[in-house]
């Protein structure tokens, strides 16, 4: 938890003083004493592989290979390549199976 200084809008730091923790500005001499723990966490919520590739329209389009699906063995695919690294490295290739829509990258 941030807590800023009423004063001069500093980022005020825990420390431990004789009395216990409390919040001090390092610029004035404000201090806030601790009466009780807080926390609190946030977790970021993670992209889905879609949203990183353009979404479900980012298969709209698309050509079909000869490429057999490790899941399923369907013998075809959809396919659509993605620089995913520096200019100086290959493509990466994404392919998503026509019969069972299992994905994975080449």
């Amino acid at each position: 938890m941030l807590m800023f200084c009423p004063t001069d809008g500093n980022i005020l730091v825990a420390e431990e003083g004789l009395d216990g923790y409390r919040f001090v500005c390092s610029t004035c001499p404000y201090v806030h004493k601790i009466k009780r723990r807080m926390s609190s966490r946030i977790y970021p919520k993670l992209k889905e592989v879609d949203d990183v590739l353009g979404g479900a329209a980012a298969w709209e389009n698309v050509d079909t290979t000869e490429e057999p699906c490790p899941k399923c063995a369907h013998g075809k695919a959809y396919f659509l390549q993605i620089q995913t690294r520096s200019a100086d490295e290959p493509m990466t290739t994404f392919y998503k199976c026509v019969e069972c829509a299992h994905r994975w990258k080449e």
